[in-house]
């Protein structure tokens, strides 16, 4: 089986994104028009329990996700290949990495959830699991998690298309997923990472990518999105695109000069 998925671009170097726990493969469609389509080959995928593979039933581990991955990758033929990867797609990009070390080229985090996981102190955490059930909470999280900003129609939009493209099953099992793992022992540090957050983003924030994702990798570098909080996309998708493809390229003519020495 392969997961759902959607395509953007041709070009030579594949980059595969993974999404994160309020959304599924469609959730970055703000970006799509403004990608390179001639450099690049975005694939989209969704998770078992969200959008097109909605109805397909799961473990719904972060494990399964890259498995899932990998199996999407292997299925389109792509020796190597970027990650992408928003919130809780974060952490399943490191854990493809682990998985398949030699075949990822690098990693670019979108606000990502770290290897090790996030506690929050009790309230929090009971709001979070009620969300799977509550549309009210899902409300709450996204306006919190873009610091109370944004217009509330949009809030509100965020909140329904989550519930429409997920099964609660899925949408609360996810949670115990990218919160409790810890896979952090794991981590060689030996891809490029590149991570970006929005400066209203109160969790996942530039003091928590420092102390993670920086310090867990010998070649990281961060970004801090002046005008966005946790969905960058939606908030500020071209510069989000410019932050990416410039670290992707970036990265591409490096491996290439690498390839080219050791021929």
């Amino acid at each position: 089986m392969v997961n759902t998925f959607h395509r953007v671009g041709n070009g030579p170097h594949p980059v595969i994104v993974l999404h994160g726990w309020f959304g599924d493969a469609n959730s970055f469609r703000p970006i799509e028009p403004w990608l390179s389509g001639k450099q690049f080959s975005y694939v989209f995928m969704d998770y078992r329990g969200y959008g097109g593979m909605k109805e397909v039933q799961g473990k719904y581990t972060i494990e399964e996700i890259a498995a899932d991955t990998l199996a999407l990758a292997d299925a389109f033929g792509f020796e190597t290949f970027s990650l992408v990867g928003h919130s809780m797609g974060g952490m399943a990009m490191e854990r493809v990495a682990i998985l398949a070390p030699s075949r990822v080229r690098a990693l670019f985090g979108i606000a990502p959830v770290p290897c090790g996981g996030i506690s929050y102190d009790s309230s929090t955490r009971a709001m979070l699991e009620d969300a799977a059930q509550h549309i009210e909470n899902r409300r709450t999280i996204i306006a919190r998690s873009t610091g109370g900003r944004l217009p509330e129609s949009w809030v509100e939009w965020k909140a329904d298309y989550s519930v429409s493209q997920s099964t609660p099953e899925a949408f609360s099992a996810y949670l115990r997923a990218w919160a409790d793992s810890d896979f952090t022992s794991e981590i060689n540090g030996q891809h490029a990472v590149k991570v970006v957050v929005g400066r209203h983003d109160p969790t996942f924030d530039a003091a928590l990518m420092t102390d993670t994702y920086l310090r867990r990798y010998s070649d990281a570098t961060i970004d801090v999105l002046a005008d966005a909080g946790h969905y960058p996309m939606n908030e500020t998708p071209l510069s989000l695109v410019a932050s990416m493809e410039s670290f992707l390229i970036a990265r591409a003519s490096s491996s290439d000069s690498c390839n080219h020495r050791q021929v």
